[in-house]
Parts: C-alpha cells; sequence; structure tokens
C-alpha cells in the first residue's frame, strides 16, 4: 500500500460569501483544522498537519472578525460553542461560548 503526504482538500476559496465573516464557518473551518492536523499526527503527514495549522489559524482569525461587535446576551451558541471549543481545544471558542451561556441562563 502506497501512502500519499498531500492533503486533498484546500483552505482556499474564491466564495464571494467568505467575505463575510460568519461565527458557524469560522467554528467549521477551526474543527476541520483540528481534524486534519490529528490525521497528520497519526500518520506522520506533514502536509496534513500543515495543512490543519493553516485551518486552525484562518479559522481563529475568522472567528475574531465576526466576534467583533457580537453582543453574547443576543448571538451565540452558548453551552454548544463551549463544549465544541474543549474538544478542539480551542480556547476562543470556549471562552464565547461561556460568556454566551451565562446571558443565556
Amino acid at each position: 500500500m502506497s501512502s500519499s503526504n498531500t492533503n486533498p482538500s484546500s483552505s482556499s476559496s474564491n466564495n464571494p460569501n467568505e467575505s463575510q465573516p460568519s461565527m458557524i464557518a469560522g467554528h467549521a473551518e477551526y474543527i476541520k483544522g483540528a481534524a486534519e492536523a490529528a490525521i497528520g499526527n497519526i500518520t506522520g503527514s506533514h502536509a496534513w498537519t500543515t495543512t490543519g495549522e493553516q485551518d486552525k489559524a484562518h479559522a481563529k482569525a475568522s472567528l475574531r472578525a465576526a466576534s467583533e461587535g457580537r453582543d453574547p446576551a443576543t448571538s451565540g451558541y452558548g453551552s454548544v460553542e463551549e463544549t465544541a471549543g474543549k474538544l478542539t481545544g480551542c480556547e476562543w471558542m470556549k471562552k464565547e461560548g461561556a460568556a454566551s451561556k451565562s446571558h443565556q441562563e
């Protein structure tokens, strides 16, 4: 069995909707990046690890942009966001989820 060090996933896109930061898209991209990095670490594929880390960094930038002016009392995912942050190791998601959760209770 031959192994390939190429990642079929691409982090670049020509989607015009990406010009507007989205919390959901940012979270999804971070989770995708975390999964890619994990695959790379498990298989020893530098390409997968690098792509995963790049996707996570891009996602963090997107999340920061989407959160500018965000009111946790009216827009947030609460415990779902906090749990996703804990599962993926994203401190930002944990913090934002905890902030919106406190307003939902």
